[in-house]
C-alpha cells in the first residue's frame, strides 16, 4: 500500500511562518502526499506553490471549536475555495449536536457548507470524537452523511486527544463503505497509520509525515 497517498500533510500551528508553509508544500510534492492541510490564511500561497502538482489544498473551517454560526462557516468555505482550496475540513457544532432537539440545525449547517462548495471541494466533517459519547459519534456521522459529507474526521488535534482506532471503527460502521473516514491527531508512526487503516480509515491527518516516511 502506498501510505503517502493517504496523508494530509498538516501544519495548523497559530505561529506558522511563510517559510514553513513553503517547506510543507515542497515536502508534500516530494513524498506524494494527498494534500497539505493549512489554516485559511495560507491557502492562496499553498495553491500557488502546488499548482502543477497532484497535491490537494485542504483547509479548516470553524476551527478549532466549531462554534461559529453556519453563515460564518459558509463564508469561510466560499472564501477558501476562491483562494484555491480543494478540500474543506469543517468542525461540526458540538454544542448543537449535544442538544438533541437541534439535530436538524447540525445537518442543515453541514448541508450548507456542502452546497457552498458547488462540487469544487471535498467536505470532511470533524466531529471531535473525544468530546462525544459513542451514541453522539454515530449520530454525528449519520447527520453528516445525510447532509452530503464526503468524509468524517475524528479530531482537530487541539482538544483532549486525537484519533483512536475505536473511534475510527465506530465511525466506519456508522458511515458505511462509501464515505471516507479520516483519522487525525496523534498519528506519529507507521504502526499508528496501519492501526487506523485496519479500523477503517481512508485518510490520515498528521504533522509527523516527514518523520514517518524518512
Amino acid at each position: 500500500m502506498d501510505y503517502a497517498k493517504l496523508i494530509d500533510h498538516t501544519l495548523l500551528s497559530p505561529n506558522t511562518t511563510e517559510k514553513e508553509i513553503i517547506q510543507l508544500c515542497q515536502e508534500a510534492r516530494q513524498y506524494g502526499f494527498a494534500s497539505v492541510c493549512v489554516n485559511p490564511t495560507w491557502v492562496s500561497l499553498s495553491a500557488e506553490l502546488l499548482r502543477d502538482s497532484d497535491v490537494n489544498i485542504c483547509t479548516v473551517i470553524g476551527f478549532p471549536l466549531g462554534a461559529n454560526t453556519m453563515e460564518a462557516k459558509v463564508f469561510e468555505t466560499l472564501n477558501a475555495i476562491g483562494n484555491g482550496a480543494t478540500e474543506i475540513d469543517v468542525v461540526l457544532n458540538i454544542a448543537e449536536l449535544k442538544n438533541n432537539k437541534n439535530n436538524m440545525l447540525v445537518e442543515k449547517e453541514i448541508a450548507m457548507v456542502v452546497n457552498a462548495t458547488k462540487g469544487k471541494a471535498l467536505v470532511k466533517v470533524i466531529i471531535e470524537a473525544c468530546l462525544l459519547t459513542d451514541e453522539e459519534k454515530i449520530r454525528a456521522c449519520e447527520l453528516s452523511v445525510r447532509a452530503g459529507a464526503d468524509y468524517l474526521k475524528t479530531s482537530t488535534g487541539f482538544s483532549l486527544h486525537g484519533a483512536t482506532a475505536k473511534d475510527v471503527a465506530i465511525m466506519r460502521q456508522a458511515v458505511g463503505p462509501n464515505v471516507g473516514v479520516k483519522a487525525s491527531g496523534g498519528v506519529s508512526n507507521l504502526e499508528d497509520i496501519q492501526l487506523m487503516i485496519d479500523a477503517g480509515a481512508t485518510r490520515i491527518g498528521t504533522s509527523s509525515a516527514v518523520k514517518i516516511f524518512s
